[in-house]
């Protein structure tokens, strides 16, 4: 009897679902971080706004929700993001991008290592890291789980009260030293701030308040997305 050996089925879904995360993260320009919107009510409308105007990632980070709520919220993202053929954005709690399915996970320097988050979310995941300093994007730089870091704070922001500015100069060691993904970060806007962010060195931008504030988010994104191109 002739023995016949059986070759174990690739997981292609799993492959193109990295594949896919990889290339919509290379291609990737404008990045926001959002909370849940549950003064305005408007959460669903924000996110089809802003991924129409040009956002590529957007990121829910509310740290006022409760676990169930902000699954609720990240499910609507989901959804959208999925429509528009966009990524999507957990922040810090590794659980609920695991129960969300998060094409992207971003964490802080006190956070998980990339290489615990690994251990909990997979190879699928896109991991991104915030760095404050030169040291710390030359180490996301060389972290092999790492995809993609933010640097900042640029300027001073609300956001993150009490964190120093890096200024512009921190932008162009990165742009110099660095080959990965990577975004700038820290009270961006349309016009002078994101110009001396262009001449620094970096083309990509986190922002906020540039959409979340803006009349017309869809707006406000297009114009980010034009300046940036």
């Amino acid at each position: 009897m002739t023995m016949t050996t059986q070759t174990p089925p690739r997981n292609t879904e799993r492959q193109t679902k990295r594949a896919w995360r990889e290339a919509r993260l290379a291609e990737a320009s404008l990045y926001l971080c959002t909370d849940a919107r549950t003064a305005q009510g408007d959460l669903p409308e924000f996110l089809d706004a802003a991924y129409r105007g040009g956002v590529d990632i957007i990121q829910l980070r509310d740290k006022t929700l409760e676990a169930r709520a902000e699954i609720g919220a990240l499910e609507a993202l989901k959804d959208i993001a999925a429509r528009h053929g966009k990524l999507f954005s957990v922040n810090d709690r590794a659980d609920v991008a695991l129960l969300t399915d998060a094409d992207v996970f971003h964490v802080g320097q006190g956070d998980l290592t990339s290489g615990q988050a690994r251990a909990v979310l997979g190879p699928d995941v896109i991991l991104g890291r915030s760095t404050h300093s030169l040291e710390q994007a030359l180490a996301a730089e060389a972290d092999l789980e790492t995809d993609y870091f933010c640097v900042g704070p640029v300027w001073e922001t609300p956001t993150k009260p009490g964190r120093t500015a890096v200024g512009t100069a921190l932008l162009t060691a990165a742009s110099a030293e660095t080959t990965k993904p990577w975004f700038a970060i820290g009270g961006i806007a349309a016009g002078e701030r994101l110009d001396a962010v262009r001449q620094a060195g970096a083309n990509r931008a986190v922002v906020v308040r540039a959409i979340t504030s803006a009349e017309d988010p869809a707006a406000a994104a297009r114009e980010l997305k034009e300046e940036l191109e």
